[in-house]
């Protein structure tokens, strides 16, 4: 009964649904992504230092050889993982993009538990606490599988603990544990009040696609300084919280021969503009920008456009063949809605 009851506190403290996370996904599949090329690169390093420099005492470094080899390979996994693909659906996105931050986690957790067998029991505890405080400030993920992944890691760890730095160093061990722990429901708790917070946004936040792109918060036309801020954000609702970088975007905006370099200034204005005008309306969480990738999130608004895609009977009748009408890029997907709504009719 106890046990019970605490299992129903956590769902009701904790507990988020994968759908209200998918945008959370996305962030970890960017984290995974960089993260990756930079774990990449270290592992390439390991391996010529001690395939190179240290061959004539290989024998020595065997063990070591073969772990980062084991690292080079999730490396270029979670590479490949974590390159933007097809689109999800909603309900599993946030399952699919975190699988490979989990992983990578994992992997380098494991690099701590070898740094500490193989003699360097400071430099892995070190190795430990920094994979777990990175985590924690950068990816969204259950806390009680980051508690199994401590606790496994912790109890890997133990014996070397005690015998290099006594009970003291393993309390300390155990405390710095807790707290990850206690961190890790603290971030989730305010995750879960942040979505909260942005379905009430939801109900004043609205983009109407069918006809001209127009997006509306508390019944009124946001208007941007630029005119080419309302495209940039017609594309990032019409890509449904799909990452995009500079480079398309560009492209999209001026043209597919469009220079990166000549039209840099002006999409960094763009950009600006849309997070002054935003930020004034007090309109959270909406308009993303993560390592040179930019999207919106549509957890967060309502639109005629998702709502056609999700079967909604009213939303395909109001389709009257015109998609964004002031976009020519906009063009082919309004054919696409115009052969969906008619399978459907």
């Amino acid at each position: 009964m106890i046990v019970k009851n605490l299992i129903e506190k956590y769902k009701n403290r904790y507990s988020i649904p994968f759908l209200d996370l998918a945008d959370a996904g996305e962030s970890n599949r960017i984290i995974v992504h960089i993260a990756s090329i930079g774990l990449l690169i270290f592992s390439v390093f390991c391996l010529t230092l001690f395939g190179i420099i240290l061959y004539p005492n290989y024998r020595n470094y065997v063990p070591r050889f073969i772990y980062y080899s084991i690292f080079l390979v999730f490396s270029i996994y979670a590479y490949f993982a974590s390159k933007p693909g097809k689109e999800v659906e909603r309900e599993k996105a946030y399952i699919k993009k975190t699988i490979p931050f989990y992983i990578l986690t994992a992997v380098i957790l494991a690099d701590a538990v070898f740094t500490v067998k193989v003699g360097a029991v400071f430099n892995g505890f070190v190795i430990f606490c920094i994979t777990a405080f990175i985590a924690l400030c950068t990816g969204s993920f259950s806390p009680i599988i980051f508690l199994v992944g401590i606790v496994i890691t912790v109890a890997c760890i133990t014996p070397d603990i005690i015998s290099n730095f006594g009970p003291s160093g393993y309390i300390n061990t155990l405390i710095t544990a807790v707290l990850m722990f206690c961190l890790a429901l603290y971030k989730r708790r305010s995750e879960k009040r942040q979505i909260q917070f942005l379905k009430k946004q939801k109900q004043s936040l609205e983009s109407k696609t069918f006809g001209n792109f127009t997006l509306m918060y508390e019944n009124k036309v946001v208007k941007f300084s630029r005119s080419k801020s309302d495209e940039l954000l017609g594309y990032l609702i019409y890509k449904k919280g799909s990452s995009v970088k500079t480079k398309e975007l560009i492209s999209v905006l001026w043209g597919e021969h469009a220079d990166s370099a000549r039209y840099g200034s002006s999409f960094r204005n763009l950009i600006v503009d849309i997070k002054h005008t935003l930020n004034e309306l007090q309109i959270q969480n909406f308009f993303i920008t993560e390592y040179n990738n930019f999207r919106i999130n549509p957890e967060v608004i309502k639109c005629d456009y998702y709502d056609f895609l999700a079967g909604d009977s009213a939303a395909i009748k109001s389709f009257a063949g015109e998609f964004m009408s002031q976009f020519s890029w906009a063009e082919e997907a309004a054919g696409f809605l115009e052969q969906k709504a008619l399978k459907k009719n």
